[in-house]
């Protein structure tokens, strides 16, 4: 098949990332392209995945890609990231759906800025406290209320499922050595990083220009994630522990996606960063597609941006 002169997909012929599937893990297979899928194939036979319909690929050890089948994803917009063993560890990811760069120039306006940073870091914490009014607390008393609701969240789980809960803890270089609850929190814990990466990606933002998190590559990964660990991937996690499965990983990773897809995590995921960064409460599923059309301008120091391509010569 020649990919000389293939015309890539316009933004309103792609699915959104709001209305995709959360996450495709796979390992140990040959990922190759068939017309507008992509296909694994193991021992056991040949799978089919609509490209366009996937939010992130989460592709572990012992993949191999072709290069038809990294292009056909890059033209669907869906966000590849390598990944380790049992998804635990993250090792690159591919391009952006977006086609604007608005969001991003919204998140670099409000991380440089003192003032609007901790405005955007009180919004984040406000949407974890529910009814309280964080409007005029500092960051490290933001942190401590944080830190004590984590822990009450743990006891309360730990309860619940009877799972002893002693502190968070994991060694990346042994998961084996890691108590159960502890590698079902680390394993739910990647997934869910992995699908807020790709909607922060899709929608054109950096992962790395983090307002509670810092000095990280994916730090507003982090920032965005925390927002729904306490209600999805702890209470997932004290369930898989306290069933005693065999492949804690696995279950755990099925038991997020489903979970996501149940409550349209990618929706509200995508909905929750244009309202922290625009500061806007209102943004409605419908203001989505506002963020997916090709405009290429040229930055003006004092009109702010002029049109793009258009010859000013004449100008001189």
């Amino acid at each position: 098949m020649s990919t000389i002169g293939r015309r890539l997909s316009e933004s309103r012929e792609l699915v959104r990332i709001s209305d995709r599937i959360s996450f495709l893990y796979l390992d140990r297979c040959v990922v190759n392209r068939d017309s507008n899928a992509i296909t694994a194939t193991d021992e056991r036979g040949t799978v089919h995945i609509p490209a366009a319909a996937v939010g992130v690929l989460l592709l572990g050890p012992g993949t191999t890609i072709t290069h038809q089948a990294i292009s056909l994803m890059s033209d669907s917009g869906s966000t590849v990231v390598w990944v380790g063993e049992r998804g635990v560890r993250y090792y690159a990811h591919g391009v952006s759906l977006a086609r604007s760069s608005r969001l991003l120039q919204a998140q670099a306006e409000a991380v440089t800025n003192t003032r609007t940073r901790l405005q955007v870091a009180r919004a984040m914490y406000a949407m974890r406290f529910p009814g309280e009014d964080v409007s005029e607390l500092l960051m490290q008393q933001l942190r401590g209320r944080e830190g004590a609701r984590v822990r009450a969240v743990y006891r309360q789980h730990s309860e619940r499922t009877g799972v002893e809960w002693k502190r968070r803890e994991y060694d990346i270089e042994d998961w084996d050595s890691g108590e159960p609850v502890n590698q079902a929190l680390s394993a739910a814990n990647s997934a869910l990083y992995g699908i807020v990466h790709s909607v922060v990606v899709a929608l054109g933002c950096s992962p790395a220009l983090g307002f509670v998190h810092t000095g990280h590559h994916r730090a507003f990964v982090y920032d965005i994630a925390d927002l729904y660990k306490a209600e999805l991937t702890i209470p997932i996690a004290f369930d898989v522990a306290a069933e005693e499965v065999d492949d804690i990983g696995a279950v755990t990773r099925r038991r997020v996606r489903d979970a996501v897809h149940d409550g349209k995590l990618l929706e509200r995921c995508a909905r929750d960063i244009q309202r922290l960064l625009r500061g806007d409460s209102t943004t409605s599923t419908a203001d989505f597609d506002e963020l997916e059309f090709e405009v290429i301008s040229l930055w003006d120091d004092r009109d702010n941006q002029v049109a793009g391509g258009v010859g000013y010569g004449d100008e001189f």
